[in-house]
């Protein structure tokens, strides 16, 4: 499969713009199709070389990156198909596209939420569409957009069930500065993905409330816990939780300036509503989704998720976190 070498990738935001990055810095020469959502914003980009709405710092190169808003013609002149649009819009741009263009093609996603209409990870959604399980990758941190654009060294897991596919998203994905790492665990390290946005608003509210470092651990420490316990009921294999794709990936969530969960989280814990806090970030906060639906989840699983709990009373039922806070506090250790 090495001489699959046209790469499209699907979406227009921060992580998309990165990704765009990877493919074009790595060793091996490949064709980059690049589609974002209006003729006016690929043609500014094709112009200008850079996107004008995130990461606008990366330079793309027009002799490597082709730029389009034609869905179709991006699906049609790709290999592999690399999904980066917010999940909220997964369902809605896959749905609009027919069928038989996918056909053969390797989808690599880099969605980190769950499909709303169906409340389904992409390695469930996307056989369920009829999409093969064994040529599906996901492709999970920790790795911070904003640091891939200033070429910070950083780690890739790649994750399938098949393992020419993962060796071969691997492949492609490499660079100077992304170093790569092959898996067999989809689903683990897919919901250890998507809960690790709900757990980043949850250190996001406390700080925001004014606690300190100290407390974060603890947070960090238990938030941990509670994925495993929800991955090992969802899909109980022999996996390591304290690997990068888990504990790392959390971490960086959790902690980093340049996570949008935790500055969603922070507002709310400042005061702020929902609805006032979406629109001043004018970005996804991809956990406030995930938290209402891994919520609904756990309503049948019944698993023991204290910090998902208090999110969801503070984004979901409009409490103030400082009155939900001291049962968070007597559930933690």
């Amino acid at each position: 499969m090495n001489e699959l070498k046209r790469i499209g990738v699907l979406g227009g935001g921060s992580w998309a713009t990165a990704l765009v990055k990877i493919l074009s810095d790595n060793p091996v020469r490949k064709q980059v199709n690049w589609w974002v959502r209006t003729a006016e914003k690929a043609a500014y980009i094709n112009e200008h070389q850079h996107n004008p709405d995130y990461l606008s710092s990366v330079e793309i190169h027009p002799e490597k990156v082709s730029v389009s808003s034609d869905l179709e013609q991006v699906i049609l002149n790709s290999d592999v198909l690399i999904l980066a649009v917010p999940s909220a819009y997964v369902h809605e741009t896959l749905n609009s596209i027919p069928e038989d263009l996918f056909a053969e093609k390797i989808i690599l996603s880099a969605v980190k939420g769950l499909i709303p209409e169906t409340r389904q990870i992409l390695g469930d959604y996307l056989p369920d569409l009829g999409f093969s399980r064994s040529r599906i990758a996901v492709i999970t941190g920790p790795c911070h957009a904003e640091e891939v654009a200033m070429e910070k060294l950083s780690y890739l897991t790649l994750a399938s069930e098949n393992t020419e596919i993962s060796e071969l998203a691997c492949s492609i994905l490499k660079s100077s500065y992304i170093r790569t790492t092959p898996s067999d665990d989809i689903y683990g390290t897919e919901y250890s993905a998507v809960l690790k946005n709900v757990y980043a608003i949850a250190s996001g509210i406390c700080h925001g409330i004014g606690l300190g470092d100290n407390f974060q651990a603890v947070l960090v420490s238990n938030a941990i816990r509670e994925i495993k316990r929800f991955i090992a009921a969802v899909h109980p294999i022999d996996r390591d939780i304290d690997d990068s794709a888990y504990l790392g990936d959390l971490m960086v969530t959790a902690y980093s300036n340049f996570s949008r969960n935790r500055t969603f989280g922070n507002m709310l814990g400042k005061g702020y509503s929902v609805q006032s806090a979406q629109l001043e970030m004018n970005m996804v906060a991809e956990g406030y989704y995930a938290t209402n639906t891994i919520h609904e989840m756990n309503r049948s699983l019944g698993i023991f998720m204290p910090i998902l709990d208090f999110v969801y009373e503070v984004a979901y039922e409009n409490k103030r976190a400082r009155k939900v806070l001291d049962k968070l506090l007597d559930a933690l250790n």
